[in-house]
């Protein structure tokens, strides 16, 4: 057995599968049509109703959901008290001013946002931004909403956003703005208890980064920040700290890659995989079989290796079978 490799066996667990619903007999869930009529709203509806038309709203229904029979109000409500949740992605210029031709020329808004209400004042959409700027385009005074009064649905509905896979980067920058949506909601919760809405750990810290240094070559580091990274039972605002921590270990890291990046191109070596190479060249965990160290160790190293990385006995052709991401790819 080569030396420095650890006999110890992985302690390493896999994450569990993704449960998919099964497939139900046909019409034995939810409600019938004549049930989902809301004569009197519930506490929650009510609450929203009067905040809508105290925003200067106006509710058309109230009813509730034939499938989850949550109670949902259907509204129009003034484009300017209107924003996407600060989390969300930002919007396409392209796909905004296409949709606004189309509102345009069809002389229809047929596709309502789902909103809810705004922490102070307004309202927020989690799945509407380019229906709202493309009806700001066209000069809208007001547009069609289902508004909830359950605001989590607001994390849930990008949780389960599959209509567009997400690169890295969208990914990460969308679950920072939501972590920052959650301290501000309560920062005393747990960390853990937001899994579902923020999927990976790691998205949180390589997040801060991309808010830090928009071209920063996350896809490098992802599978080494994924793996030694899990979601805290510290409050939110505790763990939030740590995640700034890492972070900031992790540009500071990337400063001393970059610097070996420039030696190999220095020295004539042309490869979009160079960054990958020198990361991949400085990472003690191919090495380790067992438990492996802290994330803050697993840095630490790494920084000092990439400080001290030598090109002298670098090959073409070991950079040519390097495997991962690109540095240009983010």
């Amino acid at each position: 057995m080569a030396k420095g490799k650890s006999t110890r066996i992985s302690t390493l667990k896999r994450a569990a599968p993704k449960k998919r619903a099964r497939k139900a007999k046909a019409g034995t869930r939810g409600l019938l049509p004549g049930e989902c009529v809301l004569e009197t709203p519930d506490k929650d509806a009510q609450e929203v109703k009067t905040r809508i038309e105290s925003e200067g709203g106006q509710v058309l229904a109230a009813y509730r959901d034939p499938l989850g029979r949550n109670s949902l109000l259907l509204a129009i409500l003034p484009l300017d008290r209107v924003e996407p949740t600060p989390f969300q992605r930002d919007v396409s210029d392209m796909h905004h001013k296409r949709l606004a031709d189309v509102i345009d020329k069809t002389g229809f808004f047929l596709d309502p946002i789902i909103a809810i209400t705004a922490p102070k004042a307004g309202f927020w959409t989690p799945n509407g931004g380019h229906r709202l700027a493309a009806m700001r385009r066209l000069g809208a005074r007001s547009l069609t909403a289902l508004v909830v009064p359950k605001r989590e649905l607001a994390w849930q509905i990008l949780a389960l956003n599959t209509e567009k896979a997400h690169n890295l980067k969208e990914k990460s920058l969308e679950v920072i703005r939501i972590y920052r949506g959650l301290i501000e909601e309560d920062d005393a919760k747990t960390e853990k208890s937001f899994a579902f809405y923020l999927e990976e750990a790691s998205f949180v810290t390589l997040g801060l980064c991309y808010e830090k240094v928009p071209r920063f070559s996350g896809g490098a580091y992802n599978s080494i920040v994924k793996r030694l990274s899990e979601f805290s039972s510290s409050s939110l605002s505790v763990a939030f700290k740590t995640h700034q921590k890492h972070s900031a270990m992790l540009l500071d890291l990337d400063a001393n890659v970059a610097e070996a990046v420039a030696k190999l191109k220095a020295k004539g070596f042309v490869s979009p995989y160079l960054k990958a190479f020198v990361v991949a060249r400085i990472n003690p965990l191919r090495w380790i079989m067992g438990e492996p160290p802290p994330l803050e160790e697993v840095l630490k190293t790494m920084r000092e290796r990439a400080g001290k990385f030598s090109v002298d006995k670098i090959k073409q052709e070991d950079i040519a079978s390097t495997g991962g991401a690109r540095d240009d790819s983010d």
